[in-house]
């Protein structure tokens, strides 16, 4: 049908409640309710009311629906495309919102306005596609509408999206008013830009946004607060920026007085102070997902694995939140501390329950941590079964597990079926299938992976790459293979090189070449007690009292002491560690009575059994 005669009477409240409705609820059955009643009232030439039911309908993901509606109407007022073009933008239909402009151009009843540019600059930035942006700026400026803000924002926003952050601070600089969201889209590009602006300058570019009269609003801190990095003169600003929430009541609003609360809760957490986290976290009026997470994180940074498990179960009995993605993945890491492979099961089953086994990062995080806690067959069944969608880390994950398996043929058969699938390997996926085939003893391939990265791919190596092919020569005995690999090396040779080279030639190594090489470890790592406590085992090994003397002075001259060693059982779903001469725990004399026992059955192996007490 068409229309030819708007009309300028007020539409009923009732129908424009209705419409407001549709559009809040996206419900695409009352919208066409909506449009029955419309049409009943007779009012299906009103232009508010069809730029309205266009909105509805867009709201409620129908495009094709909105646009049968838009093309039966004749008379078209630019509101009636503006409402067209961002609601195709809102539906990702980023190119067809081109389309409907240069329709629009063609009309004769409308004209483009700031909003029309504005929604186009915004579609530019989010393809990326630079030369659509210059475009929309090249024609605001032809058509005398850069001095609207809003459109001089969003143009900004194209350019800091399409990573030319100096085209838009010349806009900004031309900007004949600024708005604080002008200053914050400038600030989240500069922060969000390598090598952009320092630490110290975002904080100078606050301060020129506050000699402008501008205060900063929630946006501006949301961008600050992760800036704010413990023992650092940032955490003092950081500390003025609660300050300044607190005085400006902030966090009083509903919707962006969480996302505030939530980056303070992750500011303190990574300080430390996670009491004053907590604390936060109590006060909260309203706390959604995002809350409870940053929480667990925070304890979960703080080694506080317990309280995170206690957070969790609290989110879900008390407020009735559903985990998301996020919160199960902090939960899986808190579980996999305090109980190993028990509690990583149970999460697993938890995931499974709730409709969440198959997302990626969760596999993944399943597939790590089933391969360290010895359960291989458990991270295949996750890769194979539960993980629909693999990505590089999917891959990466599963060939280092095989590797740490000691399953370097499996870990190889892997890799090739990776790169036939056509997926592209990265650098820890290449260390991951090296350091499988050096357990293995799969010199040649390990060899071939490595030059197939550098000379065919044309990759620069990494440093964990390099010393990954020095443990394959070492612990094959190629010495000189070795050797002659660490003096070409591109990369300067660290300690993860020559401690490799020095691991892997234990066996093959002479007396002098294995002293020279704890040396200079020593040389290059001064600070690193193990070194020197390798270099007195060897010592030890041969008898030689007096060097291990000498070494034991250099190590008590520097103030240096090896970390203790600490072992883990898990008892009853309880974990419990040791530590050498460790007798803080409360079975600390039944267990040295066993050892002791062993010890004297070692010693006396004519004993035919041990009496344990």
């Amino acid at each position: 049908m068409f229309f030819t005669k708007p009309s300028d009477s007020p539409a009923p409240r009732h129908l424009l409640r209705l419409l407001q409705l549709s559009i809040n609820n996206q419900s695409l059955k009352l919208t066409q309710q909506t449009h029955a009643r419309v049409c009943y009232l007779g009012l299906h030439e009103h232009p508010f009311v069809l730029t309205n039911l266009v909105n509805a309908y867009l709201s409620s993901k129908n495009p094709l629906k909105s646009q049968k509606l838009f093309d039966s109407i004749e008379l078209k007022d630019v509101y009636l495309w503006n409402t067209l073009i961002n609601g195709f933008a809102k539906n990702d239909l980023h190119y067809e919102c081109f389309n409907i402009f240069n329709n629009m151009s063609r009309s004769v009843n409308s004209f483009p306005d700031g909003f029309t540019f504005s929604t186009l600059a915004k579609v530019s930035g989010v393809i990326e596609d630079l030369p659509a942006g210059e475009w929309v700026h090249g024609k605001s400026i032809k058509l005398g509408l850069l001095s609207d803000p809003v459109l001089a924002n969003s143009l900004m926003s194209m350019y800091i999206k399409c990573y030319r952050v100096k085209e838009s601070r010349k806009l900004f600089d031309e900007m004949p008013q600024r708005t604080v969201s002008s200053w914050n889209i400038l600030l989240s590009g500069y922060i969000n830009t390598e090598n952009s602006l320092t630490n110290y300058q975002v904080w100078d570019f606050v301060k020129y946004m506050l000699t402008e009269g501008l205060k900063p609003n929630n946006f501006t801190l949301s961008n600050l607060l992760p800036l704010c990095k413990p023992r650092s003169r940032q955490f003092d600003n950081g500390k003025e920026l609660h300050c300044y929430a607190i005085r400006n009541e902030m966090n009083l609003d509903i919707d962006s007085g969480v996302h505030i609360d939530c980056c303070l809760i992750d500011m303190y957490s990574r300080y430390g102070a996670i009491n004053l986290a907590r604390l936060i976290f109590n006060q909260m009026r309203l706390k959604n997902i995002f809350a409870w997470t940053s929480m667990m994180s925070g304890y979960l940074q703080n080694g506080k694995p317990h309280e995170v498990v206690l957070l969790f179960c609290e989110m879900q009995k008390r407020d009735l939140v559903k985990p998301n993605e996020i919160s199960l993945l902090t939960i899986l890491q808190a579980s996999n501390i305090l109980s190993g492979l028990l509690g990583v099961m149970q999460i697993h089953g938890f995931c499974v329950k709730n409709g969440f086994a198959n997302h990626t990062p969760l596999c993944n995080s399943l597939i790590d941590m089933y391969s360290k806690n010895g359960h291989l067959n458990n991270a295949i069944k996750v890769f194979e079964r539960g993980c629909l969608s693999k990505d590089i880390i999917s891959w990466g994950s599963m060939i280092s597990g095989y590797g740490l398996h000691n399953k370097g043929h499996e870990a190889v058969d892997l890799y090739d079926k990776m790169v036939k699938s056509k997926v592209k390997p990265d650098a820890i996926t290449i260390v991951g299938v090296i350091s499988a085939c050096s357990k293995s003893g799969l010199v040649e391939k390990g060899l071939d992976v490595y030059n197939n990265w550098v000379n065919i791919s044309g990759f620069d190596p990494t440093v964990e790459m390099c010393s990954c092919v020095v443990d394959l020569l070492a612990r094959s005995g190629r010495v000189n293979e070795a050797l002659t690999f660490i003096k070409i090396m591109n990369l300067e040779p660290g300690p993860s090189v020559w401690g490799a080279l020095v691991s892997g030639f234990e066996v093959h190594m002479n007396y002098e070449t294995r002293v020279l090489g704890y040396e200079l470890l020593i040389k290059i790592e001064p600070e690193n007690a193990s070194n020197y406590v390798n270099l007195s085992n060897h010592y030890a090994s041969l008898k030689k009292w007096e060097l291990v003397g000498d070494v034991r002075r250099v190590m008590k001259d520097r103030s240096l002491k090896k970390l203790p060693g600490c072992s883990w059982i898990i008892v009853d779903s309880q974990t419990h560690s040791f530590f050498v001469a460790d007798k803080s725990h409360h079975a600390s004399d039944k267990i040295y009575g066993i050892l002791n026992e062993l010890i004297r059955v070692i010693r006396d192996p004519d004993l035919d059994y041990v009496t344990f007490v």
